[in-house]
């Protein structure tokens, strides 16, 4: 019987079994091991969410797969750092909400807050990590990402408009209504985080239909990351993994001849420094010239590494872990996803 609200959503959710499995494979924050009651708190549903879009991630990333499994055979759990997804503002949607909105009706509820914005004019986007209120130093955040169309000729934003238009809103108003409430309480009976809990993780998908083979190539010409978009959505670009020491981590990796990047990529302070498998090539059914339809592959998600270090606040006097990002680094790990040009499935060409 599960003793905790957390291991009994996650049970409920997916198996005693494979929530037993997930749970062996993550370092879960002592905050979010509450005894059962009947009602569960913000903190805990954010975990949980956490946990299940940490382990969509691995079954889309074979090589972040590979490494955290070699990470549980070697006695060591996976400390999730944070997640990150890309929106795109200004721009129809369809029945979905344009940009963060999308995202910040789901995580001001959870109890996230923006911890720090982040301008990445290179690629003409706006990055924002949300970091928890409750546990901001052991809850995962998410680095929040929007693409600013407007920036680019008029042909791609209409083809944007044209693919994003189709886009439908997975919360309904039932589960409108429990955000809302979650919100205010900052809690939710049991039964209704349970009912919650699978329309938050749907969220973190591609909600629109996937863009022509022309339009992807319009797209593609002037954005690495809107073709992305495409085709991938508010799916998590990637997940990261807290380690001591990235740079080792990166030599061990490369050792075994997994595609890592060469290099580390290092905040302005010196205390944040990431790298990252190269991005998963996936393939996506698009229509061609003739309107048949031919399998493209394509950049879909990767697995990052990020080292921070602890520093004195001098504000509080107290140790704290440097828990922000770095323009410079974010852009660097994005090209994680522009690595190779799309190309048609040999198997289907």
């Amino acid at each position: 019987m599960s003793t905790t609200n957390l291991q009994f959503m996650l049970a409920s959710l997916l198996g005693a079994e494979h929530a037993s499995q997930l749970s062996d494979l993550l370092q879960i924050p002592e905050s979010t091991l509450r005894p059962r009651s009947d009602k569960v708190s913000r903190i805990e549903i954010a975990q949980a969410l956490n946990m299940l879009l940490f382990e969509k991630l691995l079954k889309a990333v074979p090589q972040g797969n590979d490494y955290v499994q070699d990470s549980v055979r070697a006695g060591n759990k996976i400390r999730f750092d944070h997640g990150a997804l890309r929106t795109v503002l200004g721009i129809s949607t369809g029945t979905l909400p344009a940009g963060e909105a999308a995202f910040t009706r789901i995580l001001r509820p959870l109890g996230y807050h923006v911890n720090g914005v982040y301008p990445l004019q290179r690629i003409s986007m706006t990055g924002r990590a949300y970091a928890h209120e409750d546990d901001p130093e052991e809850i995962a955040q998410f680095f929040l990402s929007e693409l600013h169309p407007h920036q680019f000729s008029h042909a791609f934003q209409a083809t944007v408009n044209k693919v994003l238009s189709t886009s439908q809103d997975p919360i309904d108003s039932h589960s409108a209504r429990l955000l809302q409430q979650l919100a205010a309480d900052k809690a939710l009976p049991l039964t209704d985080a349970l009912a919650l809990l699978p329309v938050l993780v749907r969220c973190f998908d591609r909600q629109h239909a996937l863009p022509s083979v022309a339009e992807y190539r319009i797209l593609l010409a002037e954005s690495a990351e809107m073709a992305w978009i495409s085709t991938e959505g508010n799916a998590f670009n990637h997940a990261t993994d807290r380690v001591a020491h990235v740079e080792q981590v990166a030599d061990a990796q490369r050792a075994l001849g997994r595609s890592i990047k060469d290099k580390i990529e290092v905040s302005r302070n010196g205390r944040v420094r990431q790298t990252a498998f190269r991005a998963s090539m996936v393939s996506r059914p698009m229509l061609d010239d003739n309107g048949q339809l031919v399998d493209m592959q394509v950049p879909g998600s990767f697995y990052e590494f990020i080292s921070r270090d602890r520093y004195l606040d001098e504000t509080s006097q107290t140790s704290k872990l440097d828990l922000t990002f770095d323009s410079g680094n974010a852009q660097g790990i994005f090209k994680m996803t522009a690595s190779a040009e799309a190309a048609p499935n040999p198997a289907n060409a």
